[in-house]
């Protein structure tokens, strides 16, 4: 089974992509992992990547549609894979679809979450000097703003604040969320799921779906 996730930022996507690939046996290709990965390995598109980046310049669709099509060609999708992180815009999605061609995707798995809920997630994140994450609501310290493990002072990250993440949210609106109205012109099925609610409710939902 070939899908696509999608959703917006904060609604636990990458979470959920990783744990119904492993309860499907295939694999979970998020772009930017895909990236370090082709660059580690120094493959032919991964150096030419490294050389783009070096320059300070973004990568190009072309170069990552490259990379993707080396990875899903690998043994382990041959099953299927699930995308993830790209296309975030209908232009991606438009220059993806040339190319998979017969090989396209099957599915795609929308999470939707209220904006208000998403802004109650990530902006309660509090976060220390090692990157251990605590959640004002959800995941408290044993003493407030201090961290369990090393006693660091927590603190909320720049892209954490209010004001951020709804700009975030604006970007999702204005450049992915359009990717619902292309596939659903292109007749891919999409199945949307409630992203409220334990990893292992969501996790159900989406599998029942997917195999209705």
């Amino acid at each position: 089974m070939r899908l696509l996730f999608l959703g917006p930022p904060g609604a636990g996507k990458g979470t959920q992509a990783v744990g119904v690939a492993q309860s499907l046996n295939i694999p979970h290709i998020a772009t930017g992992n895909m990236l370090r990965e082709a660059v580690a390995a120094a493959t032919p598109l991964g150096l030419q990547a490294k050389a783009v980046m070096a320059a300070g310049d973004l990568v190009s669709d072309d170069l990552v549609i490259g990379m993707l099509m080396d990875r899903i060609a690998l043994p382990d999708a041959s099953n299927g894979f699930i995308l993830d992180g790209f296309p975030r815009n209908v232009a991606q999605a438009e220059a993806l679809a040339t190319t998979l061609d017969r090989e396209g995707l099957d599915a795609a798995v929308l999470i939707t979450v209220d904006d208000d809920e998403i802004v109650r997630r990530i902006s309660g994140r509090r976060t220390c000097p090692n990157q251990h994450v605590y959640h004002q609501d959800d995941n408290q310290p044993l003493v407030p703003d201090v961290c369990n493990i090393d006693g660091e002072t927590l603190y909320q990250r720049d892209d954490d604040q209010e004001d951020v993440v709804r700009n975030r949210l604006d970007v999702y609106r204005d450049q992915t969320e359009p990717l619902v109205a292309f596939y659903r012109s292109m007749d891919l099925p999409i199945h949307e799921v409630n992203g409220v609610g334990s990893m292992d409710e969501i996790q159900r939902a989406i599998l029942e779906t997917i195999s209705a």
